[in-house]
């Protein structure tokens, strides 16, 4: 018996750093009158109220039942309703000298392999507090544009393991659509989950992930590489017929 639903924000609940539609937020709405839902993503806070909380269509009750799971889980979100807003219960940020060195190498790592763009559309590289992100269009990006640059993932690859070789004591992954992402050491979403499971005192088995990224290589690979059962979909698109499955038979 699944406790826990979790879902990937990018391409799963929403179009890459888009509104979640009004379909989507109201089948998450049942979802929580039966579940615990989870969201994790590489994303800032930030972009979770912007793509994801501010078109959810629940009460402070079912607020209850939700979990926000920013940068991989290097950050924790839970809706107080005494103080009606999200509190960050945790946060595990990198310190001013890491992000100084970070930063250097992400760069660094653009220049060489040649990938650095003249009039990027909003930052290219973001600084999430326990995350440090490149962007290689810019983070404001239309999604059209991302999905174009890189489609079988050769140019991500290429600028993570140059990135990575300089960086060594840092994890260094290829994110969403044109994104690398930095976090401490041993952080993906495998560590996200053990850290849900910790917190909310459930095991593996209670839990469902759906991510569409879970082929090897990819940022929702590590939690089905741990053992949670999971659903892989082809993008936002098929989620909502996944969440009626889950309903139907609930």
């Amino acid at each position: 018996m699944k406790k826990v639903i979790v879902f990937d924000l990018d391409e799963t609940l929403t179009e890459t750093r888009s509104l979640i539609t009004d379909e989507m937020a109201e089948l998450l709405g049942e979802l929580l009158k039966q579940y615990r839902v989870c969201v994790i993503s590489g994303g800032s806070f930030e972009q979770f109220q912007k793509q994801f909380i501010a078109n959810l269509k629940v009460d402070s009750t079912q607020l209850k039942s939700l979990h926000l799971m920013p940068t991989c889980g290097t950050q924790y979100y839970r809706y107080r309703l005494s103080k009606k807003d999200w509190e960050q219960m945790y946060a595990e940020n990198f310190n001013s000298a890491e992000k100084e060195i970070i930063i250097a190498a992400l760069n660094e790592g653009i220049d060489e392999t040649g990938y650095r763009i003249k009039t990027p559309n909003g930052p290219l590289i973001e600084d999430r507090g326990s995350q440090i992100t490149y962007s290689a269009l810019g983070q404001d990006a239309i999604p059209a544009e991302k999905k174009s640059w890189d489609p079988s993932g050769e140019k991500k690859r290429k600028i993570r393991k140059v990135v990575a070789l300089k960086i060594p004591q840092f994890e260094v992954r290829a994110g969403g659509t044109t994104s690398i992402d930095v976090t401490k050491q041993g952080i993906d979403k495998a560590y996200g989950m053990r850290k849900l499971m910790e917190l909310l005192g459930v095991n593996k088995e209670e839990i469902l992930f759906i991510g569409d990224r879970l082929w090897e290589g990819g940022n929702d690979y590590p939690v089905k590489l741990m053992g949670i059962d999971t659903i892989p979909v082809g993008g936002y698109e098929h989620t909502p017929w996944v969440v009626r499955g889950i309903l139907a038979v609930s």
